[in-house]
C-alpha cells in the first residue's frame, strides 16, 4: 500500500509538516490492515462456488433458450423483445467475466481465468485480455488523472483540463456532454466489441490469442448472422441494433455511477489504499433487482477494497466497511441510482465547462 506522497514542488510547499503527513498515512494504512483482518475473520472472503455454478448454468441455459426462441419465432417484430432479453443475458455474462477476472469464483487462478475467458468471449463477445489489462489499471488508481484509463480519452471529457483544449463544434458538444452521456452509452457495446478485437490483434503478447479471438468472432458472427437467416432484413437490423444498444446501456450504465462525479486525483499524488478506494467510489442503494442489474457493482466501495470477494458477500461486508469508515472519519458515499446519474450528468456538464473545483480531491484540499 502506498504512502501519501506529493513529489511536485507546488504540493511540497503546501505540506509544511512532512512528519505529520507521514503519520496520517501510516494511520490509514494501519486501519485498513485492521479492517482486512476483521473481514478475513468473518469468512466473507471465502469462495461461493455453488452460487457461481448455479448462476453460470442459469445464464447459459437462458442464453441458449433465447437463441432457440429467435429461431422458432422466425419472421416477427416480436423478436425485439427477445433482443432485449439477450442484451440482459449478455450483460450478465459480462459481470461473470468480471468476477472471474477478479478471482472471485474459484480458489484456482487458472480456473478463474478460463471461466472468465469463456463466459466473456462466448457469452458477451468481449476479450478477457483487453478488458483485464484496462480494468486492473483502473482498480490500482481510480479517478487518478493520467493513470485511470476510465477517465482518459474518448468523446467525453472527464477531466476539465481536457475539455479546455477543445474548440468549435467539439467544444459545443463538450459543454453539454452530460446530456449526451446516457444516449452515448447505447454505443458502448459496439465500442467494447471493437476494442476487444483490436486488443487481440495488437502486437503486444496475448495469452491464448488465437483461441480468444476465435471465440469472440464466433459469438459476434452468430449474433449477426442468425437474425438475417430467420427474419426479414428490416427486422434483423432492428434486432441487432436494439440488442447492441440495450447491452451497452446496461453494461456501461452499471459501471458509470461508481466513480464519475467523485473527486479527481492529480497524477503526481500517491494515496494510501483505504482512502484511494473509498473516497473515489460511490455505492448505489437498492434491493435484489439493483444487485442483479448492476452485477454487484453497486457495492463499489466494498468491491474496490476487497476485489476478490465473491459478489454475493459484498452486501454482507458493507456494514463492517461503513462502521470502519465512520470510526476513522473516512467519507463513505452512497446514494440512489437516479441521484447518482443526476450527479454524473451535472459533473460532466461542469467538467465540460472546465470547472474543476467542485470535484478536486479532498486530500488535495486537506494539505493545501
Amino acid at each position: 500500500m502506498d504512502e501519501f506522497h506529493v513529489p511536485s514542488r507546488k504540493h511540497r510547499g503546501a505540506l509544511s509538516h512532512t512528519d505529520q503527513t507521514r503519520t496520517r498515512s501510516n494511520r490509514y494504512v494501519s486501519t485498513y490492515t485492521e479492517l482486512a483482518a476483521e473481514v478475513r475473520a468473518s469468512g466473507l472472503l471465502e469462495r461461493r462456488r455453488t452460487y457461481y455454478l448455479v448462476r453460470i448454468t442459469a445464464t447459459t441455459v437462458s442464453f441458449v433458450a433465447a437463441w432457440a426462441a429467435v429461431v422458432l419465432i422466425g419472421s416477427s417484430w416480436a423478436q425485439i423483445g427477445i433482443a432485449v432479453v439477450l442484451a440482459v443475458i449478455s450483460t450478465q455474462f459480462g459481470f461473470l467475466g468480471h468476477d472471474g477476472a477478479h478471482q472471485q469464483i474459484f480458489a484456482s487462478k487458472v480456473a478463474n481465468e478460463w471461466t472468465a475467458r469463456l463466459v466473456a468471449s462466448l457469452g458477451a463477445g468481449l476479450s478477457l485480455h483487453w478488458w483485464r489489462n484496462k480494468h486492473n489499471r483502473h482498480h490500482k488508481s481510480p479517478n487518478q488523472i493520467g493513470v485511470d484509463p476510465d477517465i482518459d480519452g474518448g468523446p467525453i471529457a472527464f477531466v476539465p483540463e481536457v475539455a479546455a483544449t477543445r474548440s468549435g463544434a467539439y467544444a459545443w458538444f463538450t459543454r453539454r456532454q452530460g446530456w449526451f452521456f446516457v444516449p452515448l452509452l447505447t454505443l458502448e457495446a459496439a465500442a467494447l466489441h471493437s476494442a476487444s478485437i483490436q486488443g487481440l490483434l495488437s502486437r503486444t503478447p496475448v495469452p491464448h490469442r488465437i483461441l480468444e479471438l476465435s471465440l469472440v468472432i464466433v459469438r459476434l458472427a452468430v449474433g449477426f448472422a442468425v437474425p438475417f437467416l430467420v427474419m426479414t432484413v428490416a427486422q434483423a437490423i432492428v434486432f441487432i441494433l436494439v440488442q447492441l444498444a440495450v447491452f451497452g446501456l446496461l453494461l456501461g450504465g452499471a459501471f458509470a455511477p461508481n466513480h464519475k462525479g467523485m473527486p479527481l486525483v492529480p497524477k503526481d499524488i500517491r494515496v494510501d489504499f483505504l482512502r484511494r478506494q473509498v473516497l473515489m467510489s460511490r455505492n448505489i442503494r437498492g434491493g435484489r433487482v439493483t444487485d442483479f442489474m448492476m452485477g454487484g457493482l453497486n457495492y463499489q466501495i466494498e468491491h474496490h477494497l476487497f476485489p476478490s470477494m465473491p459478489r454475493p458477500n459484498l452486501a454482507k461486508v458493507r456494514p463492517l466497511v461503513r462502521a470502519h469508515c465512520a470510526r476513522h472519519s473516512v467519507t463513505y458515499t452512497e446514494t440512489s441510482l437516479l441521484e447518482s446519474y443526476a450527479i454524473v450528468i451535472r459533473y460532466l456538464n461542469q467538467a465540460g465547462l472546465g470547472d474543476r473545483d467542485p470535484f478536486t480531491c479532498p486530500l488535495v484540499r486537506m494539505y493545501r
